[in-house]
């Protein structure tokens, strides 16, 4: 099935074809007006030097008024090859249409809301019939059985004719023109960009990341620099102080030759302030008992960081290189900014 972008918006243009495998670009009259194009001719070349296929309106109340149009369109240097003329479904235009294959020449009969439409299109070879499905669900008809009553036509009759689906206002349109298997299908970039979306496919992407990044990401780049250190002989009060600034639930206790003494958290907070009242407040910090602390050291990997982390039950481990602390590394640093 090709897939053609549906658009005269330059910057859309310009995202969309950097995908690299889209067929072509459809675009209307009325899109370049809403867009504030004055210069139609000059955008026209623009865009056929910027897409593979370009297909662009041949108007006229004749077959012929069309065919000249068609001709003069061609005189700008367009490439007939990559040049698709785009004419509104009626007498006169499968006549011209007629006329245009007979030159050598790429036609879409659009505008199509009726088999019979789409049928006389056909038989007078049209390289693209186009009904448009969004407006018809608009006005409450079956446009889905339409678009699966011409692709059986084509298929039945062997015409040498595509069927392209348009007038996509979602992605279950994009569903529905796959199963029905159209021929073509032209699409706005905003559906265009959401057909890759899917909830699950970005969770089990997020869960790959994070789980590539335990396993190849060591702890020292994964802190974050800061290391909360705070001297024996300081108060608690002040210690805690030191705790806010450094935005750990944590501070590391030296003693004033700079070793280790012990870890101090919230939590170690909250039992004493329980126990002993805010009296405790005024102790120094470096009086009080420390069990040994749970660490790691800067070099290991995010991987044993996190089997530390789920059997200990917290959420700060402190980091030591050479025995020394160098930081702590908190439960978030697992994730990626």
């Amino acid at each position: 099935m090709e897939l053609y972008l549906d658009s005269a918006n330059l910057k859309e243009i310009e995202e969309g074809f950097k995908l690299g495998f889209l067929d072509g670009l459809t675009t209307t009259p009325t899109f370049m007006q809403r867009e504030g194009i004055t210069d139609i001719d000059g955008t026209i070349i623009k865009l056929s030097k910027m897409v593979p296929v370009l297909q662009i309106e041949a108007l006229g109340n004749t077959a012929e008024e069309v065919m000249a149009e068609a001709k003069r369109q061609l005189a700008l240097g367009l490439d007939p090859k990559k040049t698709v003329f785009k004419i509104p479904v009626s007498l006169e235009g499968v006549r011209a249409c007629k006329m245009l294959r007979h030159a050598g020449l790429l036609v879409n009969v659009h505008l199509v809301y009726t088999l019979q439409q789409a049928y006389m299109a056909m038989h007078a070879g049209a390289t693209y019939v186009c009904p448009l499905v969004g407006r018809l669900q608009d006005q409450g008809h079956d446009a889905l059985a339409l678009i699966d009553q011409c692709v059986k036509a084509v298929n039945h009759y062997r015409y040498d004719t595509k069927i392209m689906f348009s007038s996509v206002r979602h992605a279950e349109h994009v569903r529905n023109a796959i199963n029905i298997g159209v021929h073509t299908i032209t699409v706005p970039l905003k559906v265009l960009k959401g057909l890759t979306e899917n909830n699950l496919t970005s969770v089990g992407t997020e869960q790959f990341v994070r789980d590539t990044r335990l396993m190849t990401v060591r702890v020292k780049d994964a802190m974050n620099g800061i290391n909360p250190l705070v001297k024996g002989e300081t108060s608690l009060k002040d210690a805690i102080i030191k705790m806010t600034e450094y935005g750990f639930g944590a501070v590391t206790v030296t003693n004033s030759d700079g070793t280790l003494k012990g870890v101090f958290t919230d939590g170690d907070l909250r039992r004493l302030l329980q126990k002993e009242g805010e009296h405790i407040l005024d102790k120094k910090i470096g009086s009080l008992e420390y069990k040994s602390p749970i660490s790691i050291d800067s070099d290991a990997l995010l991987n044993e960081a996190a089997g530390v982390f789920k059997k200990t039950n917290v959420d700060t481990i402190l980091v030591t290189e050479n025995g020394k602390p160098v930081g702590m590394l908190d439960i978030q640093d697992l994730k990626e900014e």
